[in-house]
């Protein structure tokens, strides 16, 4: 394989000094995705998908049966009541931001539990001022912080006792941030809390990254709705865009006429080509799911090995797909994502470099050379130049492309402290 990536030999040492160390963890990979595979299987074989499915349509896209079937699946796999599977939504962020005006109404309060939500939803909610956020209509928002990298299940079940929460949100996935990303189980218990205090309360957690990590989803613990991007993890790296909506029936067609509009509802909204993709991408996505989580796998190993601090580390129960990498400082951080480009498909010959991005309050930088623009299921890395120069790495479509991106990245990184 070096005859083709011409590493240095520090670089090869190092990995054929922890590729012993991989074995038992990558067994644990494979078992979630053979069960999730299964999971997915059994959902096509329910609603009977078949070739005509693929076919989508144009102009307003009244019956489309293609765009039912993928909601089927969809609603099967999450064992929700019901979905919503659109090329119409732009992004995760749009997604949620849709299932936010569906679900809130003037005076409502918003709640999220697991701290400050991504930078992309702050002018959505308002905590950045602009004035189409949910604030300017009159929705009221609150925060609690996460304690411990757990939900502070005290101060959650004192502000429940004493306001009324429309709906509260748990964002999964870390985000910009050092905390850790929310597993299941942890989940679970804080939801079964909130709902023996306050039943009412909607439960809406934001899943991105996190889908087919393990073998279960939110709806099963208890959430009412939940919502993620089609390029992430469910959409296999074949869907060009997308999102999707799953849960509590009158919530879904809450969203899916923010969507688009009140009495149309899910009726609307044409698939074009996107049937086949989306049907095709979650086949897949168990696979490329395992892919991602190997190669992050081997960069943790590698990168300890070098003495950066890493979460989660190597044997950790991993949640998402998401490694963070602690740098330290900016240097280590572009030169790290300078690798993962040269290490992909697409623009390798590009260099990364940070810059003012919309929705983020600092500069970023972003190495993806992918076949989808944004596609966070393809390998990638990125983050906000400032302190403490945090690093995230996610997706790989194969292990065997992942990991020369990686070991692209850290030969990036020895070179420079050799001073080639």
């Amino acid at each position: 394989m070096n005859q083709y990536l011409n590493l240095e030999p520090e670089t090869w040492e190092l990995y054929e000094k922890v590729k012993p160390m991989l074995e038992e963890k990558f067994k644990e990979i494979d078992l979630i995705c053979e069960e999730n595979t299964a999971k997915v299987l059994q959902a096509f074989w329910e609603a009977k998908v078949s070739e005509s499915h693929f076919h989508g349509t144009t102009g307003y896209g009244y019956d489309d049966l293609g765009r039912e079937a993928v909601e089927k699946v969809y609603s099967l796999i999450f064992k929700a009541e019901d979905a919503l599977v659109r090329s119409q939504f732009i992004s995760g962020s749009h997604a949620l931001a849709k299932t936010l005006f569906g679900l809130l109404r003037p005076n409502d309060l918003l709640l999220s539990i697991s701290g400050r939500p991504y930078d992309t939803l702050h002018e959505v909610i308002g905590i950045r001022e602009n004035a189409s956020s949910l604030q300017s209509f009159g929705v009221r928002y609150a925060e609690i912080d996460l304690k411990d990298d757990d939900f502070d299940t005290e101060k959650i079940v004192d502000f429940l006792t004493h306001n009324q929460v429309k709906v509260i949100e748990i964002q999964r996935s870390r985000g910009y941030s050092s905390r850790k990303s929310l597993s299941i189980s942890k989940c679970e218990k804080i939801i079964k809390k909130i709902k023996e205090i306050s039943p009412s309360t909607i439960v809406m957690i934001d899943n991105c990254y996190c889908e087919f990590v393990t073998t279960e989803e939110p709806i099963e613990v208890g959430a009412d709705i939940v919502v993620g991007s089609l390029i992430k993890n469910l959409g296999g790296g074949l869907a060009f865009n997308g999102g999707y909506v799953v849960g509590r029936k009158d919530l879904v067609n809450l969203v899916a006429e923010s969507l688009t509009l009140p009495g149309e509802g899910k009726e609307v909204g044409p698939s074009l080509d996107a049937n086949r993709q989306f049907l095709e991408g979650i086949f897949m996505a168990p696979q490329v799911v395992a892919s991602a989580l190997r190669t992050n796998v081997l960069a943790s190993f590698l990168l300890q090995e070098l003495g950066y601090t890493v979460d989660p580390n190597p044997l950790e129960e991993k949640v998402d797909i998401v490694l963070t990498i602690l740098f330290g400082n900016p240097s280590d951080l572009i030169s790290y994502c300078e690798g993962i480009q040269a290490g992909s498909p697409i623009d390798s010959f590009v260099k990364p470099i940070p810059v003012e991005t919309p929705g983020y309050s600092d500069p970023v930088i972003m190495a993806a050379g992918a076949f989808v623009q944004g596609s966070s299921i393809e390998l990638s890395c990125d983050g906000p130049l400032r302190e403490p120069y945090l690093a995230y790495q996610q997706g790989a479509l194969t292990y065997d492309s992942g990991k020369i991106g990686v070991l692209k990245a850290v030969n990036e990184i020895i070179k420079k402290k050799k001073g080639v």
